[in-house]
Formats: structure tokens, C-alpha cells, sequence
């Protein structure tokens, strides 16, 4: 017993050197109460602490090398280790780093790990598990508490669902979470924001790369640079020094303060570089629309952006300080034959980027021409100077600040005016250009009739030539054929397709949607095609069969209807020959009770994952970035084998490589399938799509309509079950019962939580189609999904529609055909 005693002692001895001189936990070792472990050179130290006079004890990181070890970074904020616990940190043999109180898990990494993990503190603050081949698996940057270091991020990892933010403590003697937040608002351009709960309180501006010199408290410089990245992985923001021997960091406190702290040696320890807010004016939208709030005015801190042409909605209230009314214009747009233009203002803090586009490779020119474009665009703005974006704003201008002359952080904006308050160099800009449209005017027709007479002689001369002489439907087809082949797809004559269709019998009517009705038709060598036939009545016309023509000539994938070739016989006829589908639509298959019964769930989770596999080629792998925009059940097609096939692709838009959304006054889609920022304000992107993905989802698991859904005793739609379901625990409850038999239930659950991340309010929080392939092929765990949108009927502007229906038991959609967007 003695001997035992002896090793035992020998053994913890050991550890606590081990332990104390090293910057790694190994699954050899751990640390407990009194040991520390320090990152290589001694900048920082992770220890066990008591905050304040507080008994409770909390396993952080802090400063090792100065004399205020200021804490960091807390993993056990929520639960703190009472007087008498014995705590021990160490990695488990499932590779998981974790804190234990005699033997009971009080926090963790939560990491689905191999063994063999290690876990090390950087000198950056960074707390990191890695695995045998160091790849960092965990790492407590994307876990922030109250303290930004250089080198972390604000914003949002999409691939991983991880939001970095900053959350105060309670109070100094409790590390808890309070009551605020600072972090990145991505629902437009991004930007910070600080927040209690979902009030904004302070709003940070536009992010930008630039190189800031703050204001110096000793004789180095402190001179920070930035680092935005905002792509379809990543939505973040950093900062660093360029002085790495310089001890910086910026902490949200419990008093809703944001602060710059800097480290100064001789006794003065750490001293405040900046504070926000610092004034009124930082007060969020405290001046309302169009109002600016200046910091050099001593009595009244707001006034409208430009007094002579915006004044206050109600200007007794503005008397008295109230300035909640915002301001207006004097004179209202008129946006008609290129009337209005912009006003340039300087030095400003840009307004609140909530619901606003931009564009990451778009010079300013461009940008204000894109903006003149469309007649709610309000302004636009360039938010980083160290390259080319483009910003535009679709709604009132809100939270503006004008700065002193010289501020760093001041930008020009320009606001849409209406012609008669146009600033004098604009309106001399603008009567030059109309001058040029006067020229132009005049020399364009005369130059194209020259050309038109020089074209039409020459194919006088070539006719005489040859002798040929071409007649009735001939003439038709070699006219068609040029557009045909301008849209690199094979031609069909119209008497090919009519012989093919029994001359359009209704026999072969396979349906009709709000192009035309399909038909079934059978080529002479035996092929069968089915065919579009644009109808004289149809809502749809010229420009969405190009669009349809154009998207998907140059597409090929398996899980997209292959476009066989088109027809266009004079401007009476347009048809399109597409692949035939034996089974139809999906819809006329998971909406009816007798055809549902042929699809068990092995083959509905198989036609998900090839949905998704389609519109991820459409978003990312295609040689165009196609936004489908009208994602339904009837427009998936199945072929033999009952393989998925999207279809439609008359409202289709193709993005370049560097946009990622855009907005337009003419919202296109069908109800209970659109996504709430395209429903009600015109703007889509490759997250519109995900949303109608999602609703898909739950329509294939469920075999319910979100669209004419409704639950008596709550009126949910579809959308709204699920979601009730899923927070009561009683997901499997949504499954269809002709799958009741031969349903996978982590599969179901999976299907269910992804299809809830896809429809999620807010496009940020939606996953894009490379995470959801990742998500539905793997058996990780899922981020937890937000309340999504309830949208309904009652909610959207009134609008016309065009009906569109299929046989084999499906219903009627309804597809918007225009709406003006707010």
C-alpha cells in the first residue's frame, strides 16, 4: 500500500510538470485545479480561475505574460464548478476533449473525432483539438465569449452553420452570457451590429478591407488591418496587427459597451484605444428616413440628409425633438424616360445595409448605371475602397451619420433624385448624354437603313445566282434556323412535329402548364419526345422560351430533362422537344393517394438526393450559375426508373461567377414554393432556390401539399405542422403512410431537419446545395434549425395568375406572373 501510495504521488507530480511546461493536452495527460497550460512562447495561459471574489471556479484562457492577466475566453460560462468540485480536463477515448467533475461531463468539445487527438494552445489565444494528421478538428476561436483577439472572426462559417459573435459576461463576478450581442447582420451586405436580443442598439458599417492608424496611446504605432470574406462558404470579418508585438484586444461588456483596448508597459497596463457607442448619434436610427445625425451640432443632433431637398415628415414633432417621422423628398421621383438621377454625399457613415444587393466585382460607374436601371433602386455606394463592390438600396435610407470632414471612416453615397433637384454637375452630366441620345437617335437609323439596303440587294444577287426559289414553309424553316442555330440547338420542322404529335391530337395531351399544353409524340426511327407547344393565350412568350432555349441547351446533367432541340415556325409557332418521362411529374405521384403507394421512402429519399444533386449543378457546377426560380413538385420530372429530372427553365436567370443575388420588380414562381425575400421584395439568389428545395423536402416525406395545407386547429400551412411537429419531439409523425412499412428513421428525421434548414427566414441561415449533399450522404450532426418563414397567401400582394396542370392526379399550381416588388 505504501509503494502504491509512493507511485501515485510520483505520477501526479509528473503530470502537473508535464502538464505546466508543455502548450498540449495528450490522452496521456490532463489538467486539474492549480496546473496550467501555456502556448509556446508564454503569451497566454489556460487555467482554472475564480472571477472577482466569486467562490465558482471556470476552466479560460487569460494573459500569462503581463502583469493583468485579463481572462479571454471561458469554455464553462454556463456552468461553473462549485466549491468543493475536483475538476480534470482531458481528451476521452473517443478523442473528445472534455472538462469532468468527479467523473460527471460539465463541458465539452462536442467533436465526432478519431482518436489519437490532441489538444494545444497557439499564441494567438487559439485553444485547438487536432488530429494525427494536425488537422484542426475544434478550435475555441469559433466559440467567442466576450473577447475579440486578432485573427478571430465575426460573421458566419455556411458550410459548418457556426455563427462568431461576441456575448458579454453577466458581471465581472459572473462570466454567463448577458443580454447583448455584437456580431454580423449578413441579411444584405454585411456589417456589424450590437444588439439586446433582436433591438439593434449600434450598428457598425459596412465591412471593408482597409488599413486603419488608430489613435496611438505610447510611441508605437497601433495600425490594424481588415479581412473580409464574404463568398458562399464564409460571411466574416478579422482584424489583425501589423505589429505582432503589440497586446490588442476588443471586449463587449454588460454595460453595452464595445471597446479597443491596447497594452501599455510602465505601469499603465491596458488603456482604451476606442469605445462605441460614443455619442447620440451612434444611437441606432435615431434620425429615421433620410435623416443624418451630426456630431458637430451641439443642440440638435438631427437633421434631413439635404434640407433643400428632403424636409421633416412632421416638422412640429421635428420642433421638439422628435424626429421619429424620419424625413422626405420635396420632390417625388419620377423614374420614367431616364428622369432622375443621383446626388453625391460625402463623408458619411453609409445607411443600414439590411435589404440592400451589392455586387463584389462591379466598378462604381457600372454600379450607378445598374442602379438607374431599376426604379427601386434608392442609392448606391462603394463600402470598401481597397476594391470593387457595389452596393445598392432598395428601401429608405436609415441610420445615417454625417462625419467631420477628414473622418477615415467617411465614404460618398449617392441618393436617387428626381431631375429638377439634380446638383448642377449632374444635371449638365445628364443634358450632355441626352444630347448624345439625340445624335444617336438620328445617325443609328440612318446607318441601319444603308446596311438594310446593302443586305437586301446582296440577297437579291445571290437568289439570281443560284436560281433558288423558296416557298410557303421552306422560307419559314431557313428563317427559324438561323435563331435555332444562334442558340447552338438542332432544328425540327414544324411538319415533323405535328406528324409526330398525330397533328396535336388531344389523344396525346400529356398536360398543360403556364407555357402551353405537352404532348406525347413519336419520331419516325421510333424515339419518343414530348413536346411544349407555346400557347397564343400563355402568360409566358418569347423571352421565356429563348430563356429555356439558351439555360438548358448549354446544361447536361442526369438529374436535368434533356432539351432534344425547338421549333419556331414564323412568330405563330414555338415549340420545344424535350426528352419524354414516362411517369410524369412528381407531383402527380406524391399527391395521390393511389399513385403515392409506388413510392416507398428508399425511392423518395433517392429522388431528394437527386433534386439536390441537379440544383447543385445548377448553382455551382453548370458553366452558368442558373437561379431556377420556380423549383415545384410538377416541375420534376421522372424517368423510367423513376429518376428525378428538374424541368422548366422559362423563369430561370443566370448569375456570373461573382454575383449572388439580385433584385426585380417582376417576381416570378408559384405560391407555397417562394421563398419570403423573393415573395415580398423582389430579390432572389441561389438561396431562393434552397428554400423551394426545402419545401420539396417536406413535401416528398409528408405527401402534403404546403400550398392549400392548412391545420383546423392552428391553421398552420405545411411549413407550419412541420415545425410544430419537429419542437414537440414528434417529427415521424409527418411520414406518409404508404412509407410507414419500409421507412429509415434517421434517414426521415434527417430529411426532416434539412428540409427545415432550408426553409429557414432569413436566406443567411439557409444552408447552400453543396452542404445540403453533404448533410444528406453522411450521418454528422446537423446545426439546429430557426423558426422558418409561415408564409402564406394572405401575406403576399395581389397578383394575376396563369393556372398550370398535370395529369395523373396532380392539382392546380398557381405561378406568379408579375408583381412590383417593395
Amino acid at each position: 500500500m505504501e509503494g502504491a501510495a509512493i507511485l501515485l504521488f510520483t505520477l501526479l507530480f509528473l503530470h502537473k510538470i508535464y502538464a505546466a511546461e508543455l502548450d498540449t493536452i495528450l490522452d496521456s495527460s490532463f489538467l486539474t485545479d492549480g496546473d496550467t497550460l501555456v502556448s509556446t512562447t508564454g503569451v497566454f495561459e489556460l487555467v482554472f480561475f475564480r472571477p472577482g471574489s466569486s467562490e465558482n471556479r471556470y476552466l479560460g484562457i487569460r494573459y500569462n505574460n503581463i502583469s493583468e492577466r485579463t481572462v479571454v475566453w471561458v469554455a464553462n460560462r454556463d456552468h461553473p464548478l462549485l466549491v468543493g468540485s475536483r475538476p480534470e480536463l482531458k481528451i476521452t477515448d473517443q478523442g473528445i476533449l472534455g472538462l469532468f467533475d468527479n467523473s460527471s461531463l460539465i463541458w465539452s468539445t462536442n467533436t465526432t473525432a478519431s482518436r489519437n487527438t490532441t489538444a494545444r494552445l497557439l499564441d494567438n489565444g487559439n485553444l485547438v483539438v487536432v488530429d494525427q494528421q494536425e488537422k484542426v478538428i475544434w478550435q475555441s476561436f469559433d466559440y467567442p465569449t466576450d473577447t475579440l483577439l486578432p485573427g478571430m472572426k465575426l460573421g458566419r462559417d455556411l458550410l459548418r452553420g457556426i455563427t462568431w459573435r461576441l456575448t458579454p459576461w453577466k458581471s465581472n463576478q459572473d462570466p454567463a452570457p448577458g443580454d447583448f450581442t455584437w456580431g454580423a447582420d449578413t441579411l444584405g451586405y454585411p456589417e456589424n451590429k450590437l444588439k439586446q436580443g433582436e433591438l439593434i442598439v449600434f450598428r457598425g458599417g459596412p465591412w471593408s478591407n482597409e488599413r486603419f492608424v488608430g489613435v496611438s496611446v505610447f510611441s508605437k504605432s497601433l495600425t490594424f488591418t481588415y479581412d473580409v470574406i464574404v463568398n458562399e462558404s464564409e460571411v466574416s470579418f478579422a482584424y489583425n496587427l501589423e505589429d505582432n508585438s503589440l497586446l490588442s484586444r476588443t471586449t463587449l461588456n454588460s454595460s453595452r459597451h464595445l471597446e479597443g483596448w491596447a497594452w501599455v508597459e510602465e505601469g499603465r497596463g491596458w488603456q482604451q484605444v476606442v469605445q462605441f457607442p460614443r455619442s447620440t448619434c451612434d444611437t441606432y436610427n435615431i434620425c429615421h428616413a433620410y435623416g443624418t445625425c451630426n456630431i458637430n451640432m451641439i443642440q440638435q443632433s438631427c437633421s434631413c440628409l439635404d434640407q433643400k431637398r428632403f424636409i421633416p415628415r412632421d416638422q412640429k414633432a421635428w420642433d421638439t425633438a422628435d424626429w421619429s417621422g424620419g424625413c422626405i423628398r420635396r420632390t417625388p421621383l419620377e423614374c420614367k424616360n431616364g428622369s432622375d438621377g443621383f446626388n453625391k454625399y460625402s463623408v458619411v457613415k453609409l445607411p443600414d445595409t439590411e435589404k440592400t444587393w451589392y455586387n463584389m466585382n462591379m466598378s462604381l460607374e457600372e454600379c450607378g448605371a445598374e442602379c438607374l436601371k431599376n426604379c427601386s433602386c434608392m442609392a448606391y455606394a462603394n463600402p470598401d475602397k481597397s476594391r470593387k463592390v457595389c452596393l445598392h438600396w432598395f428601401s429608405d435610407l436609415l441610420d445615417i451619420q454625417a462625419l467631420p470632414a477628414g473622418s477615415d471612416g467617411g465614404l460618398d453615397m449617392f441618393v436617387r433624385m428626381a431631375s429638377s433637384d439634380l446638383d448642377s454637375q449632374s444635371t449638365s452630366k445628364k443634358k450632355a448624354g441626352e444630347n448624345n441620345k439625340i445624335i444617336l437617335a438620328v445617325v443609328i437609323p440612318i446607318v441601319l437603313l444603308i446596311v438594310l439596303m446593302i443586305a437586301t440587294w446582296l440577297c437579291y444577287a445571290r437568289r439570281k445566282r443560284k436560281h433558288i426559289k423558296l416557298t410557303g414553309e421552306e422560307e419559314v424553316f431557313n428563317a427559324s434556323k438561323s435563331q435555332a442555330e444562334d442558340m447552338e440547338l438542332p432544328l425540327f420542322s414544324f411538319s415533323t412535329i405535328a406528324d409526330a404529335t398525330a397533328n396535336f391530337s388531344p389523344d396525346n395531351k400529356l398536360g398543360e402548364g403556364g407555357f402551353g399544353p405537352v404532348y406525347k409524340g413519336t419520331l419516325e426511327d421510333g424515339k419518343e419526345i414530348a413536346v411544349k407547344r407555346l400557347s397564343k393565350t400563355s402568360t409566358q412568350g418569347l423571352g421565356e422560351f429563348k430563356n429555356e432555349v439558351i439555360c438548358i441547351s448549354k446544361l447536361q446533367h442526369r438529374n436535368l430533362v434533356r432539351l432534344l432541340g425547338c421549333c419556331i415556325q414564323g412568330d405563330h409557332e414555338k415549340l420545344l422537344i424535350y426528352e419524354y418521362m414516362p411517369n410524369k411529374s412528381l407531383d402527380s405521384f406524391i399527391f395521390d393517394k393511389t399513385q403515392s403507394t409506388i413510392l416507398d421512402w428508399t425511392k423518395r429519399f433517392d429522388i431528394i438526393k437527386g433534386i439536390a444533386r441537379g440544383l447543385l449543378y445548377l448553382h455551382q457546377d453548370s458553366r452558368l450559375r442558373i437561379i431556377h426560380r420556380d423549383l415545384k413538385a410538377s416541375n420534376i420530372l421522372l424517368d423510367q426508373d423513376m429518376n428525378p429530372k428538374i424541368s422548366d427553365f422559362g423563369l430561370a436567370r443566370s448569375f456570373g461567377g461573382n454575383e449572388t443575388q439580385a433584385n426585380t420588380e417582376r417576381v416570378v414562381g408559384t405560391y407555397g414554393y417562394m421563398s419570403p425575400e423573393y415573395a415580398l421584395d423582389g430579390i432572389f439568389s441561389i438561396k431562393s432556390d434552397v428554400f423551394s428545395f426545402g419545401v420539396l423536402v417536406l413535401e416528398i416525406v409528408s405527401g402534403k401539399r404546403n400550398r392549400g395545407f392548412i391545420q383546423p386547429q392552428n391553421e398552420d400551412n405545411l411549413i407550419g405542422h412541420v415545425w410544430r411537429l419537429y419542437s414537440e419531439g414528434k417529427s415521424l409523425n409527418l411520414i406518409n403512410e404508404s412509407c410507414v412499412e419500409s421507412f429509415n428513421p434517421p434517414e426521415v428525421l434527417r430529411s426532416i431537419k434539412i428540409g427545415l434548414l432550408c426553409v429557414q427566414q432569413n436566406a443567411v441561415d439557409r444552408p447552400n446545395m453543396s452542404s445540403v449533399i453533404l448533410m444528406l450522404g453522411s450521418d454528422s450532426e446537423l446545426p439546429e434549425p430557426k423558426q422558418p418563414s409561415f408564409l402564406t397567401e394572405k401575406e403576399l400582394p395581389v397578383v394575376n395568375y396563369s393556372s398550370s396542370s398535370h395529369t395523373g392526379g396532380s392539382m392546380i399550381d398557381f405561378t406568379i406572373t408579375e408583381v412590383n416588388a417593395r
